[in-house]
């Protein structure tokens, strides 16, 4: 398969894909429409991540919960959806994005990033109330919803209405389904044969059967290994990233004075290192935010769809909880644990390029005078969480759009397809599929954006019936 791959077309294909891409996430066409986007829902919704932040934790906290009502075709818990959502934005972005921005765009990338979340979180809000709003039932009677559903409803159901939505459709089974979940898999078996020298394909054995398992128990079991997973995944990960914070306390000040003041002017850091333009730290930051949390990208809302809430508000709120803990949390844990370790300091050459990227930085971050070589290991394991948990979430998000392509006939077959993806990503690493992934992340945001802009003023009427307690009446507002 490599020796097809390495081909002439292939070789062409990753060429033109991987420049696609450039544009794609560049500062000239996704990062201005997605940060636009946010800061429209931010100003029209006024500031609504603001006003119901702590409301959403008072939320997230009342319904908190590792074994939660059984989840089924009438959807499940609101707690369940915001975990499902959460598995799927805290994933290897969180570690492998987070050292990405901060070592190609410098510590000014991270104030970026921060930036594109804060706006982001009002992006999400929307998704997930006009999410609820145009939710559905498949012929089954399985609750499904999504961007498919709100783009083809809520746009009247016309010609281009329904091609926009089979368009989406189509991209995110491509780009999470399959693609994604290869991604994903390739992280997990790389970290676990670095850590512990285990072939990549056992590990694509292991992962296929668990998921195998997973995906076939349905929303149910899917619900219910997510609930479980994530606060386990955060609590493992938090709490030695903030243990290692607090050991290194004193950088602290340092850390956010050089975030800021690299944020709006090049300054050179860490051993003599070049100074990042301004222009390159904020494109950095804000593609690496936006991919992380995944914010109008149109793949969270699928969870939020079939939360069983009596407001579409309600879950919207939850929204805004999941870019917080994804952004501000998780992802600042793994920066804040790499630029207080001090290993930025000689990762830069005379050149000031980087001696290393990626997870091997946190790996050595939570080793260096912190767990010794058990920090591979230990990283290794929170990384099996991070990507796992993007496993089950992708493939429920592209399920949904299965669901609104072909109906629930059609789901054996995709489930099959999956399995064998994550299987062969587990073994094999094709640079196409990582960049294939990307662009069709990419072009999946543009029919998203179109109905978000056009029906934000459904989840402006949605909010101020909510502020003003007007009991909620779906048809009227649809």
């Amino acid at each position: 398969m490599e020796s097809i791959l390495s081909s002439p077309f292939f070789t062409e294909l990753l060429q033109w894909v991987t420049k696609a891409n450039g544009f794609l996430w560049g500062e000239k066409f996704l990062i201005p429409l997605l940060c636009g986007t946010g800061i429209f829902f931010t100003f029209r919704l006024g500031f609504v991540q603001l006003s119901k932040f702590g409301k959403g934790f008072k939320q997230l906290f009342g319904n908190f919960t590792l074994f939660g009502e059984a989840a089924g075709k009438s959807g499940m818990t609101s707690f369940q959806a915001l975990t499902t959502a959460i598995a799927a934005q805290v994933g290897t972005g969180n570690l492998v994005g987070a050292m990405t921005a901060l070592v190609s765009g410098g510590p000014g990338a991270i104030f970026w990033m921060w930036m594109a979340a804060f706006f982001g979180m009002a992006t999400n809000f929307g998704e997930a109330c006009l999410a609820q709003l145009y939710k559905d039932e498949d012929e089954t009677g399985q609750v499904v919803g999504g961007p498919a559903y709100y783009i083809s409803r809520g746009l009247g159901n016309g010609p281009l209405a329904r091609l926009l939505a089979g368009f989406f459709a189509i991209a995110i089974i491509l780009a999470l389904g399959f693609m994604g979940n290869m991604v994903q898999a390739n992280s997990i078996s790389d970290a676990f044969n670095n850590a512990f020298g285990v072939k990549p394909v056992y590990v694509g054995i292991g992962l296929a059967l668990v998921a195998g398992i997973i995906f076939m128990g349905g929303v149910k079991r899917i619900a219910s290994v997510t609930e479980k997973l994530v606060p386990i995944m955060a609590v493992l990960y938090m709490g030695a990233g903030l243990a290692l914070i607090v050991m290194n306390a004193s950088e602290i000040p340092t850390i956010f004075a050089q975030i800021f003041s690299c944020a709006f002017s090049p300054k050179a850091v860490w051993g003599g290192a070049a100074g990042v333009a301004v222009a390159k730290a904020a494109r950095y930051g804000i593609a690496r935010g936006l991919f992380s949390n995944e914010a109008g990208m149109g793949s969270t809302p699928h969870a939020h769809a079939v939360a069983r809430v009596d407001h579409p508000v309600d879950q919207g709120i939850l929204g805004i909880v999941a870019v917080f803990i994804d952004t501000f949390v998780v992802l600042n844990i793994s920066v804040f644990t790499v630029m207080s370790s001090g290993i930025l300091n000689t990762n830069f050459d005379a050149k000031g390029e980087p001696i290393k990227k990626g997870i091997i930085l946190v790996q050595e971050a939570f080793t260096h005078n912190f767990m010794g070589d058990f920090g591979y290991t230990f990283i290794a394991i929170c990384l099996l969480f991070f990507a796992f948990s993007t496993i089950i979430g992708w493939y429920y998000f592209a399920e949904s759009n299965i669901r609104y392509l072909f109906g629930a006939r059609a789901l054996r077959p995709y489930q099959i397809l999956v399995v064998l993806c994550i299987f062969v990503g587990s073994a094999l690493k094709i640079d196409l599929v990582w960049e294939m992934t990307d662009f069709f992340n990419g072009i999946m945001v543009i029919p998203n954006l179109i109905a978000l802009l056009l029906l934000s003023g459904k989840v402006a009427q949605l909010l101020k019936e909510y502020n003003d307690g007007i009991p909620y009446d779906p048809e009227r507002l649809k």
